[in-house]
């Protein structure tokens, strides 16, 4: 870690109206202000076990925890966090933050997708997505609403939201067709949309392959790679035409090329570090990539040490 920025000590007095997210963001992006400097390892609670993060315009990245459901909140440029929102005692995976200031947060192996109040922590709203056996593993905000993943069922779920912000009384259940194939174990990870918008990206973690799936339909047509896999895949981010997929247990994030429609791409770059100790999702602040180490293999304790590895893009 020699040369790295690593956050100081947190300072619990410091805390005190810090982490307010501005509800000026744009509706389910990550920001793309970065000023000041930020660390390049941000240590997280012990025990914590992040899976998902999303980031404020002002530098607060929102963790959930995979333990509890907690959902913390931490300054990226100090390093300095506290929990916001106790968990149900169910997982917080995959997460995002709209222009609202709210959290779209899903959660794994309750079924459910929930949605909180970044500055108050108050669940505004609790859906049952899937019954369980169900993993609600991803999530990403468009236009128009949420959609999230269930490793479990070759289906994703679309939650719309008005453009005032009013939330819908159920969920939108559509099926996984077209060329997607069910297989043991986990399907449907990250999600992400294309970069002309007008459809998704899923990767599925057991055949290692990227899909194309079309909202209206459910279609799902594999992208072109020009033969590359992407193995462990996981989280997705899509910054203009650039898609990162992070390969957790490979500890490295595939850099990908992709045409408007996400239909073709290209590997171009792969991207590691040191310490890397199996990441599961990425978010953007400035030029920086921010991802949570989830040390899948590493049996966890309330001693276990987590944290959020920074790295150029």
């Amino acid at each position: 870690m020699s040369g790295r920025r690593v956050a100081r000590a947190l300072s619990v007095a410091a805390l005190t109206g810090l982490l307010v997210v501005s509800a000026a963001a744009a509706y389910g992006a990550e920001s793309r202000r970065g000023g000041g400097a930020v660390e390049d390892l941000i240590p997280l609670p012990d025990g914590f076990q992040p899976e998902g993060i999303a980031i404020g315009p002002g530098g607060t990245a929102y963790l959930g925890s995979l333990a509890d459901g907690d959902i913390y909140a931490v300054d990226l440029r100090t390093g300095e966090g506290e929990t916001i929102s106790q968990g149900p005692g169910t997982p917080s995976v995959g997460l995002k933050l709209d222009q609202f200031g709210r959290l779209f947060v899903a959660g794994g192996t309750s079924g459910t997708a929930r949605v909180i109040d970044s500055a108050t922590g108050d669940l505004l709203a609790d859906f049952q997505l899937a019954q369980p056996p169900a993993f609600i593993n991803d999530v990403i905000l468009t236009r128009d609403g949420a959609w999230f993943t269930n490793s479990f069922a070759a289906e994703l779920y679309f939650l719309p939201v008005e453009p005032s912000g009013g939330l819908p009384d159920e969920s939108v259940i559509v099926p996984l067709t077209g060329e997607w194939m069910q297989q043991p174990g986990f399907n449907a990870n990250g999600i992400a949309e294309t970069p002309d918008h007008k459809a998704l990206l899923v990767i599925q973690s057991a055949t290692a392959t990227l899909f194309r799936v079309d909202r209206e339909t459910g279609e799902a047509t594999k992208v072109d790679l020009g033969g590359a896999s992407l193995p462990a895949g996981d989280g997705l981010l899509v910054i203009g035409r650039t898609l990162y997929v992070v390969q957790n247990q490979l500890n490295q994030v595939a850099v990908i090329r992709l045409d408007a429609s996400g239909m073709r791409g290209a590997l171009v770059e792969t991207l590691t570090d040191p310490d890397f100790r199996v990441p599961t999702t990425v978010a953007r602040y400035g030029s920086g990539l921010f991802l949570p180490n989830a040390r899948f293999g590493v049996p966890p304790t309330p001693d276990t040490e987590y944290e959020v590895v920074r790295v150029d893009r």
